[in-house]
């Protein structure tokens, strides 16, 4: 009786101990972060989520980092995941413009309302490329073809309401031609999108600057324009508005957390993000990648997402991308 009574005990204490070095729901800056990229591996999510775990790494190396791919749905599978995660101290999610736009493309149930906002950390213009075998050499030639027949024109890019979707229906209104007939093919990656283009399945595609700038150096691709106010330094391509399309867009990448975080883990994820951004690493990475960097946390960020949904929702009403 003794015995048991000793080897219950030591059950109790053992599980105990294991207990307090589990870390479920709360942070507090301890256990494993796990950073979430809602899309699949080679889109501006996921280089952004690596490239973060890596800046995360030099900044705090006392802690382990871990990426992981919930793609799918412009990002609101991811989000509905995140939401299940409520009150977790321990997991970011990378998000963006593309992800604004999905939840009301998607008319998703889970909305950014139902996050807790970190930080925005960086913008970054989009591209126009067409395969490097395409008869056509500069935008005025693709445009000619896009208005003569629309459905013929295929253009692959991001999620549907997504940037690059959005870039897409910006670019015909501006050509004369109807958003409605734009044959947009959606990809949940950059990487997918760059395979349709490698392949030559589709006429052009459209993404971040920095998924496809070393594909045009290498002269795989060609570069037809750029959504920027003026010419990028890091890759040789006018404007669209100097090639003749008055469009110009910014998308934009940031961290959003679970709801329901108490205010220690979310300081703790804050604080752990600026260290973050403020470390070499990241600022090597944002000047490599072209990024623009747009850091801002706390009321600043939740107040620029609100505005944010606001102007996305307009925009793709107007584009006829939702009813």
């Amino acid at each position: 009786m003794r015995l048991r009574i000793f080897a219950a005990l030591a059950a109790i204490s053992v599980a105990a101990l294991t207990g307090c070095g589990q870390n479920t729901t709360g942070g507090g800056g301890t256990g494993t972060l796990r950073i979430m990229a809602p899309a699949s591996p080679g889109g501006g999510w996921d280089q952004t989520a690596r490239t973060a775990e890596q800046a995360l790494k030099a900044a705090d190396p006392n802690r382990k980092y871990e990426v992981f791919n919930v793609p799918g749905a412009g990002g609101t599978i991811g989000l509905a995941q995140l939401a299940g995660e409520k009150g977790n101290g321990n997991l970011l999610m990378t998000m963006g413009l593309v992800m604004v736009g999905a939840i009301e493309q998607n008319k998703s149930k889970v909305t950014l309302a139902d996050t807790t906002p970190i930080a925005k950390l960086t913008e970054e213009y989009e591209i126009v490329v067409v395969p490097a075998e395409s008869p056509y050499k500069q935008l005025s030639d693709l445009v000619t073809a896009w208005k003569a027949d629309p459905a013929k024109v295929s253009v692959a890019g991001g999620s549907a309401g997504g940037t690059d979707h959005m870039v897409a229906g910006l670019m015909a209104k501006a050509a004369g031609v109807d958003p409605k007939q734009v044959n947009y093919i959606a990809h949940s990656g950059g990487g997918e999108a760059l395979n349709a283009l490698l392949g030559n399945k589709v006429t052009m595609g459209i993404s971040g600057v920095g998924e496809f700038a070393e594909h045009v150096k290498s002269g795989k691709l060609r570069a037809l324009g750029v959504t920027s106010a003026e010419r990028l330094s890091n890759v040789d391509a006018p404007t669209l508005k100097e090639a003749g399309l008055d469009v110009e867009l910014a998308n934009w990448r940031g961290f959003v957390a679970p709801g329901g975080l108490s205010e220690a883990d979310k300081k703790a994820l804050t604080d752990l993000v600026t260290k973050m951004h403020d470390s070499q690493v990241w600022k090597d990475a944002v000047a490599k990648n072209g990024w623009i960097d747009s850091f801002q946390t706390g009321p600043q960020f939740a107040t620029y997402l609100a505005a944010e949904q606001a102007k996305v929702k307009a925009v793709i009403a107007a584009m006829g991308l939702v009813a």
